[in-house]
């Protein structure tokens, strides 16, 4: 049996839905259970109410499960909370959603979080996979109000490239790994789409979408932290997200693998495809 933590966030949510579809024996994590979808969607998953901050409830979800979808925050206290739990309840593998970049001297503290809990992970014993996605187009959503109100959005990224990806196709790639992890032992796959683009390609494909034209706006990466806090975002993500942008401008994501491909049998979609299936939001 596998269990999906994350399970009500966007890559969790379809992952899980993925294994239903398959009829794979699999269990969803959540903290609220009223945001777990459910319904056909879900049907036959097993739903554990947990809290990364609470061992006892991860130690009640982990029973009887051979392998760990382990999605989250990059809080490496609570990833860390869920590992140890599964070596308690003799779990054989996990499947991690990491950074590409992860390092322990990375500038960016995310990605510090995520090298102290691959190491830890890594010292365990647990077999494992580790999934590194690029940029995931679902990000754009938190720019749609602003494409709503004013026709354009701002971003520090400069003319800098990368290989955005789907998160559905993430949660494709992380559901075949978990079903057949023995395939994938000890393997990083780092996962993009098919392309590589610019915020400006973002906006030339939401024009064409649209039938209006959308603007990017290039801006620093000190103004756009100040931007995402006044905009209410914490002061920590905010900084964190503007050193990514900033990297980004410097070409730290420009950067394509086929591995989405090689695990599923099936291409990633483009970021034309992407605006097509929800181009409601940001019309």
């Amino acid at each position: 049996m596998i269990l999906v933590t994350g399970a009500s966030g966007k890559i969790g949510s379809e992952a899980v839905r993925l294994l239903a579809e398959q009829k794979h024996p699999t269990r969803a994590l959540v903290r609220d259970p009223s945001r777990a979808p459910g319904g056909e969607a879900w049907n036959g998953v097993e739903i554990a109410v947990g809290d990364f901050d609470r061992p006892d409830t991860l130690d009640a979800a982990m029973r009887g499960i051979d392998t760990v979808l382990l999605i989250s925050p990059s809080v490496p206290g609570q990833e860390i909370a869920v590992i140890d739990s599964a070596v308690r309840q003799g779990v054989e593998y996990v499947v991690k959603i990491t950074n590409h970049k992860a390092s322990e001297d990375s500038p960016v503290d995310r990605r510090r979080d995520h090298a102290r809990t691959e190491a830890h992970l890594k010292g365990t014993g647990l077999a494992y996979t580790l999934l590194a996605p690029n940029l995931l187009m679902q990000n754009l959503f938190a720019v749609a109000p602003m494409i709503k109100q004013t026709r354009g959005f701002v971003m520090s990224a400069g003319d800098g490239r990368f290989g955005m990806i789907d998160s559905r196709d993430v949660s494709a790639t992380a559901a075949a790994v978990a079903m057949a992890p023995s395939r994938h032992a000890g393997r990083v796959y780092p996962l993009t789409g098919p392309e590589l683009v610019t915020y400006a390609d973002v906006a030339k494909e939401l024009t064409e979408a649209l039938g209006h034209e959308v603007e990017y706006r290039r801006i620093s990466p000190d103004e756009h932290r100040s931007a995402m806090i006044q905009a209410g975002v914490p002061e920590p993500v905010a900084t964190s997200n503007a050193q990514v942008f900033g990297l980004i401008a410097e070409g730290d994501a420009a950067w394509l693998t086929d591995d989405v491909t090689s695990v599923t049998g099936d291409p990633p979609r483009s970021l034309r495809t992407f605006i097509a299936d929800h181009v409601g939001a940001f019309a």
